[in-house]
């Protein structure tokens, strides 16, 4: 047994250290990589032509195309994604309004108050009262 084992002495402090941040580096690199892919998907405001040519930038020569896109479109990014947030909380208070049943953001006795209101001022009449609840009812 000619060779020696060593153990703790062949991976020091610093050398872990370095292997974390490279690793850390590494999934930060990947995670920019993937937001930049869906922000070009994202973008309205370019043609197919120009996001096939930014999209194979960017995967063909990665480090160039993430640092000149981040350079040239970097300042948009955070708008864009805004603009999906804000998209997506509509859609989803547009889903609970109508999951709710409430129309307008008024609920079932919110409009059947009004109505009685109209039919006591007389500008409904009777039978219009009755054809107005049952389409609120329904």
């Amino acid at each position: 047994m000619g060779g020696h084992v060593y153990l703790a002495y062949d991976y020091p402090v610093l050398g872990a250290f370095w292997t974390a941040m490279w690793v850390f580096l590494w999934v930060l690199w990947i995670f920019l990589l993937f937001r930049i892919v869906v922000d070009i998907f994202r973008d309205d405001s370019m043609s197919g032509w120009a996001k096939t040519g930014w999209l194979l930038f960017v995967l063909l020569l990665p480090f160039l195309g993430v640092f000149v896109y981040v350079v040239a479109r970097g300042t948009g990014m955070g708008r864009r994604e805004q603009h999906h947030v804000e998209q997506q909380q509509k859609a989803f208070d547009s889903y609970i309004r109508k999951t709710a049943g409430a129309q307008d953001g008024a609920s079932h006795a919110d409009q059947l108050d009004r109505l009685a209101q109209l039919r006591a001022d007389g500008t409904l009449s009777e039978e219009e009262f009755q054809k107005a609840k049952q389409k609120v009812l329904s």
